[in-house]
């Protein structure tokens, strides 16, 4: 068995997942969340399996270098760190329903890495800038971020929907009633953006030491660096907004949404769309 086919079991593992999680938003079943997050974490585990395992066949052709260096592998590890993040939060807080929104993000990013004709799946021998002992380091903070904005642009639409459902003020149960409490989905949304910053910070700071050490300059307003620190101000300015003025629900859970779709566009976009130094990244 390779790496393709255990991140195939991981896909089954993570769409039967979200239909789980689905399933309990919808039905309101404990059972049912339960082998949700069974099949999540039994998806993240054959995922690790298999990021070390690409690692390692890597090696066996004789390039190898960590599996983060192209478009199927960055999803694949998207992905990755996405479930991983969301577990975390779902063990620490209790917030098992958050998967039916999560979840979805974690499934949809390996099963286009998996079928889509735009992405190379071949383990490819490294560019020279990619050759650095930085690699790991820049790419691993940044997808940590990435991981967690993903959750707190979840947790925002969550918020939207919930607030939206108690505005019509019925005594009735409605789909929303199951989800958590607006401030627990409020103080989530904050704590999730808070982590994402930091190690997207990090980020940023690796990859100039990185650049400086490839290019000569730390900083070339190359499309992707452009990009990412837009989306660094984006969510500095939540922040600020959070701590200065005090601001909460919906403004934050919109700032949430719109931070990931900056997150989107600055991974995702810039690579397919804009050229620059990292349009390695849609090889």
């Amino acid at each position: 068995m390779n790496s393709s086919q255990l991140f195939g079991i991981t896909m089954i593992a993570y769409l039967l997942s979200t239909a789980f999680y689905l399933a309990l938003f919808l039905f309101k079943n404990k059972k049912i969340g339960f082998i949700g997050m069974l099949l999540a974490a039994g998806g993240l585990l054959i995922q690790t399996i298999g990021i070390g395992m690409r690692w390692y066949e890597s090696y066996q052709m004789g390039i190898g270098h960590a599996p983060l260096t192209n478009m199927y592998e960055s999803l694949i590890f998207f992905s990755w760190c996405t479930a991983l993040f969301y577990l975390f939060m779902e063990i620490k807080y209790k917030a098992r329903i958050i998967g039916a929104f999560v979840m979805p993000f974690a499934f949809v990013s390996i099963a286009y890495a998996s079928f889509s004709d735009r992405i190379n799946d071949q383990i490819s021998p490294l560019i020279p800038a990619l050759q650095s002992n930085w690699l790991i380091a820049h790419v691993v903070t940044c997808f940590i971020g990435y991981g967690a904005f993903a959750v707190a642009g979840s947790l925002g639409f969550m918020y939207l929907l919930k607030a939206g459902a108690e505005q019509k003020r019925t005594a009735a149960p409605t789909l929303f009633s199951s989800l958590p409490e607006l401030k627990i989905i409020d103080d989530l949304t904050h704590k999730t953006i808070v982590f994402g910053f930091m190690w997207l910070s990090a980020g940023i700071i690796t990859g100039a030491i990185w650049a400086n050490e490839a290019w000569g300059t730390y900083w070339s307003w190359d499309p992707k660096e452009t990009w990412s620190i837009i989306t660094w101000f984006v969510y500095a300015i939540t922040l600020h907004a959070r701590f200065t003025r005090g601001w909460g629900g919906k403004r934050i859970a919109w700032l949430a949404i719109i931070g990931f779709v900056a997150v989107f566009f600055t991974y995702f976009g810039v690579n397919f769309f804009l050229s620059g130094l990292h349009s390695y990244g849609s090889s």
